[in-house]
């Protein structure tokens, strides 16, 4: 568990800058400590070697910079710079000459085109695969869409810089794919069965090949159909394609004919229907009918659908728990509208906007229904004495929402832990800013409310100093990084061991 209190301390902000020393010493503390503020020249210097990450998170918050860098004698901060697009597009040249950090190299989205040739031609197949993931450049997507690895080929199909033309290419097997993992083992045909008997087969569940690569052209398409910029002409080549996988790529398009989702609403599976009902492209007619779906799934997406009519939305908003785009959007009548519904689900999912004109919000505040008041509680604006009604009212149905009001009081905070309340009031509690010491403390009974209230100022200080013995070691990581702890505990729990002198 010692481990877990230094990478509090390395993240703690009121850790003296002399004892960062001495974790900047143990390499394993290395992503934390990048993260401070702070930080001396020496200190980066060391951290951005450690790793690319590292690096990168260094020169994002602009402790690492190319002046202090030099690529050839330090490659890995070179390289984090280079990911930031901080550094001079020369030092890929200079990292290039270095094979352990081609993958990473490759991964840039922005590289000099010969730097790219090179990289797209590595005998390690990872860096071609990183380089066609990332690649802005579409004629390095022309040549890698040439590869004959099928997963070259769609990690292109996943890039969302990779061109139309590139795309049309992939899809429809140009230049035909010569060869896949599964016929590169087996002799054809070969289909991988469910108990392999080889214990060192990294085959996929479902690899198969016949001799026309089928599973790997399989893998393509369903990284390039769902493509934005695939053209829809290609793409349709696919529609009466069997695959559920396929089909619920093809769903999620916004440019496709109308003829062409109603053919994807057609079938025994629910995945491409889920993708369907979700798209805000379809039309209100074929809204209406997934609403009536017999798959809680599609109806959800129903509700997250943009367009779908608010009368469609009554229908289905008893299976979503988040706030359906449509009433984000709604006018100021229609919100007055739903305030007043009939269905109670119509009422709560509508107490989730937290933007309501004040009439709005307080007539949800009095609703007689526990579960709208409760999505209302949160919203801010309310006061105390409304507060205090609906917990009077509705008791712990709404004390959670209460809890994550941020205008609530400490008072009105701390008559929720008295009262009859539930884990899920303790773990709001527990992140409260005006939450005190006794509502803090009422909160360590859960593991989850408990890691929340290591972090919080007010816990306090023996309860804090206990949590550093906690079972849980997330609990102890955030206890470590609470700046209440004094000075001299943070001290005292550094590791052994003399100040760096560096690497």
């Amino acid at each position: 568990m010692r481990r877990h209190v230094w990478a509090g301390l390395a993240e703690n902000p009121a850790l003296p800058v002399e004892a960062v020393d001495r974790l900047v010493a143990r390499p394993e503390l290395s992503m934390e400590l990048a993260g401070r503020v702070g930080l001396t020249e020496r200190q980066v210097e060391v951290l951005a070697g450690r790793g690319v990450v590292e690096a990168r998170g260094l020169a994002a918050s602009g402790l690492l910079t190319v002046e202090r860098v030099d690529p050839s004698r330090q490659p890995v901060a070179a390289l984090g710079l280079l990911w930031a697009g901080l550094a001079p597009a020369a030092w890929a040249c200079t990292l290039l000459e270095r094979p352990e950090l081609r993958a990473e190299l490759a991964a840039c989205p922005v590289l000099p085109a010969e730097v790219s040739r090179r990289l797209a031609g590595d005998a390690d197949p990872a860096v071609p695969i990183a380089l066609a993931g990332a690649t802005t450049d579409p004629e390095i997507a022309a040549l890698l869409a040439a590869h004959p690895s099928e997963h070259i080929r769609a990690e292109l199909g996943f890039n969302e810089a990779t061109p139309s033309a590139v795309l049309a290419d992939l899809i429809n097997d140009r230049p035909p794919l010569a060869g896949c993992d599964v016929c590169a083992r087996h002799a054809v045909p070969w289909v991988h069965p469910p108990d392999c008997p080889d214990r060192d087969c990294t085959l996929p569940g479902g690899a198969a090949c016949d001799g026309s690569h089928q599973y790997a052209r399989h893998g393509i398409l369903q990284a390039v159909l769902g493509h934005p910029a695939a053209p829809v002409a290609d793409v349709l080549r696919h529609l009466d394609t069997p695959s559920p996988l396929l089909r619920a790529q093809l769903a999620r398009r916004t440019d496709l004919p109308a003829s062409a989702y109603a053919a994807l609403a057609v079938g025994p599976e629910s995945w491409a229907r889920e993708e369907l009902a979700g798209n805000a492209a379809i039309r209100e007619e074929l809204i209406r009918r997934l609403a009536a779906d017999r798959s809680d799934e599609v109806r959800r997406s129903v509700a997250r659908n943009p367009q779908v009519p608010l009368d469609v939305l009554d229908q289905v908003c008893g299976v979503v728990r988040q706030l359906p785009p449509r009433i984000a959007a709604a006018t100021r009548a229609e919100l007055d509208a739903l305030a007043t519904a009939a269905n109670p689900e119509l009422r709560r999912v509508t107490a989730l906007h937290r933007d309501l004109p004040a009439p709005v919000r307080d007539l949800l505040a009095d609703d007689p229904v526990a579960k709208v008041a409760a999505a209302v509680a949160p919203h801010p604006g309310l006061d105390e004495g409304q507060l205090r009604a609906m917990h009077r009212r509705h008791g712990r149905a709404v004390a959670a929402g209460i809890a994550a009001n941020p205008d609530a009081t400490p008072a009105v905070l701390a008559e929720l832990v008295r009262g009859d309340h539930n884990v899920a009031t303790l773990r709001a509690l527990a992140t409260h800013p005006a939450a005190d010491g006794p509502t803090l403390t009422a909160c360590l009974r859960d593991t989850r409310a408990r890691r929340n209230a290591a972090s919080h100022p007010a816990l306090p200080l023996d309860r804090l100093r206990s949590l550093l013995e906690d079972a849980d070691p997330v609990t102890v990581q955030r206890a470590a990084a609470n700046p209440a702890l004094p000075v001299a505990d943070l001290l005292r729990l550094m590791p052994p061991g003399q100040p760096s002198r560096g690497r």
